[in-house]
């Protein structure tokens, strides 16, 4: 089993990606919830219930930062899943264009966009990650261009 968590921000790619690269997984969003109220409680008990079927799984949320994933990470662990981050490379004035073509509540407002990019911390193998993933979009040819993962040096 594994689980994958996407790691960018709004309007960066990352719902387009799941639904064509994990179509076999069992895809957990918050935004799929609506307005439903403790997403945090609904979202674990939608990877419980398909690791308990030996199911993969997608969370295709923003995962901005350490304290968010860590969770996910942890739940991935106690069921002994793989546990895989893609992380979305994107400038914020594409995402903005993106953002202007979805339609309804998919829109968000630009200042979720900022909100999110304070937030967003690159993720790291150190976190628990057993793989880790750069994702950018190729818009010549209308798909994403994946890479392995460059942790930064600290020199």
């Amino acid at each position: 089993m594994e689980i994958v968590i996407l790691i960018g921000l709004q309007a960066s790619g990352k719902s387009t990606f799941a639904r064509s690269r994990f179509a076999d997984h069992v895809y957990v969003s918050k935004d799929a919830m609506g307005r439903a109220k403790q997403k945090d409680r609904r979202q674990e008990a939608m990877i419980r219930q398909a690791f308990a079927e030996g199911r993969n799984v997608i969370v295709d949320n923003t995962n901005p930062s350490v304290e968010v994933r860590a969770p996910l990470i942890a739940l991935g662990r106690e069921y002994g899943a793989r546990i895989v981050g893609y992380y979305f490379q994107s400038r914020m004035e594409a995402c903005q264009a993106r953002n202007r073509q979805r339609e309804g509540r998919a829109c968000v407002p630009d200042v979720a966009l900022y909100a999110t990019r304070r937030k967003l911390e690159p993720p790291s193998c150190a976190e628990g990650f057993d793989a880790l993933f750069f994702v950018r979009i190729d818009a010549d040819r209308h798909d994403f261009i994946v890479t392995p993962w460059q942790e930064a040096s600290e020199e």
